[in-house]
């Protein structure tokens, strides 16, 4: 692999492996599906409990609006609490609620046992060299989080 093909073989790699991961999970559910956008907002808001929705928004570069749509039905399905901000009663704060909470527990165990389960399969060449790139990989996601927007052509995913 040469340094030309390099960040396109990259890239494929990690969306393939997440698309992958995504497939096999989706064989165990025993709930209905959670849409990309549903699933993105409840990890968040795990993450940072009392997120409010334009933080959300722009945490996840999605339109405000768009959010707030996640965030109606999340709370129609019993996935999260809007509260009214106390500091300013015109924005909401976002939590989970305990089905929540169940819910992404279940989703991390079974998405952690799939993926060891095939780490294990590897030699031990190939699992010290993910071992290895993991601080890489962690710096490249802040890296992508703190790239400017700019508009590009349309994304063919």
């Amino acid at each position: 692999m040469d340094d030309e093909t390099f960040p396109q073989e990259l890239a494929d790699a990690i969306v393939g492996v997440q698309r992958l991961l995504r497939r096999r999970l989706r064989a165990g559910l025993t709930v209905p599906r959670l849409r990309g956008g549903e699933a993105e907002l409840l990890r968040l808001v795990g993450t940072r409990p009392g997120i409010g929705v334009s933080e959300a928004a722009k945490e996840l570069m999605l339109a405000g609006n768009s959010v707030s749509t996640l965030v109606n039905r999340l709370v129609k399905e019993g996935y999260l609490i809007r509260e009214t901000d106390p500091a300013d009663r015109r924005a909401a704060r976002l939590r989970l609620t305990e089905a929540a909470e169940v819910r992404l527990r279940d989703w991390r165990a079974r998405r952690a046992l799939l993926v060891e389960r095939q780490v294990a399969r590897l030699d031990a060449a190939d699992r010290e060299a993910l071992r290895a790139a993991l601080p890489a990989l962690r710096t490249l996601a802040v890296q992508l989080q703190q790239e400017p927007e700019v508009p590009q052509e349309e994304d063919p995913s």
